[in-house]
């Protein structure tokens, strides 16, 4: 059993390491083996049923997650959390639509910015966007899971070095056809969805749409801030070139996310 989890593991690692854009790809396998492998999944039996495997959900959730009146005036471990929490998900809805959007619009990310520095800038804008969210909601006991704060940080920034990529969106009020619009339509109206949403929400469970909010703003500010004098950074460069010189994104779910969950 050993040897096969073993030979699987390292076929998928020279698989990651073979693609443009292995950080992203590395990122997704990550946090789909970590939610496997948690209570939120349900696949391990070892967490129990029902009330048992609530309560064990709600412990895994309050020890990895973000916990705003801990992180604030807690033990020192939690200062920790803010990156720990960006790998941990609440549901299959939660992970599987963070993954999409990561999918969709990192790889062309990563391959602007090269694989270290996509790194740090995830991890990074990751982890301030939680602790936006936390220091806005300092006595708040919900913990706070998800990588959608770092996920809303390569949008913000997708949208600086590809505004005229043609992303293809799925919209609810519009029976769900699929659309083609460039990104510098589709990003804004997402964020502007998330604005309106913050507006109503609560420090109760739910979506963090200020984590949201936060997230996008530092990617489209650190993206213009560091590319802003280079002419290369708003043209084709991606996964696609279409014969215009735009880049064009072969698929992207609606402009909403689930967002990180406060079980």
């Amino acid at each position: 059993m050993i040897s096969t989890w073993s030979t699987a593991a390292g076929r998928t690692l020279r698989a990651v390491r073979g693609t443009s854009a292995p950080v992203t790809y590395g990122l997704i396998a990550l946090c789909c083996l970590l939610f496997a492998l948690g209570p939120a999944s349900g696949l391990v039996p070892g967490y129990g049923s029902g009330d048992a495997l609530l309560a064990a959900q709600r412990a895994y959730f309050r020890h990895w997650g973000v916990v705003p009146a801990q992180l604030f005036d807690g033990p020192a471990g939690a200062a920790l959390t803010p990156a720990t929490a960006l790998f941990v998900h609440g549901s299959w809805v939660h992970l599987l639509g963070n993954m999409l959007f990561l999918f969709v619009f990192g790889a062309m990310t990563e391959e602007r910015m090269g694989r270290l520095e996509f790194t740090l800038f995830y991890v990074g804008c990751g982890c301030l966007a939680l602790l936006g969210y936390a220091a806005a909601n300092a006595a708040s006991e919900q913990s706070l899971v998800g990588a959608s704060g770092a996920i809303s940080a390569v949008l913000g920034a997708f949208l600086y070095l590809f505004p005229r990529a043609r992303v293809t969106s799925l919209l609810p009020f519009l029976f769900f056809l699929p659309l083609r619009f460039p990104a510098w339509v589709v990003l804004p109206f997402w964020a502007a969805l998330q604005w309106l949403a913050a507006g109503r929400a609560s420090d109760g469970p739910g979506v963090a749409y200020l984590a949201h909010l936060v997230g996008f703003g530092l990617g489209f500010g650190y993206a213009c801030v560091r590319y802003g004098g280079r002419k290369d950074c708003r043209g084709g460069l991606g996964r696609a070139v279409a014969g215009d010189g735009r880049a064009r994104v072969k698929a992207a779910p609606a402009p909403v996310t689930e967002g990180e969950k406060q079980p």
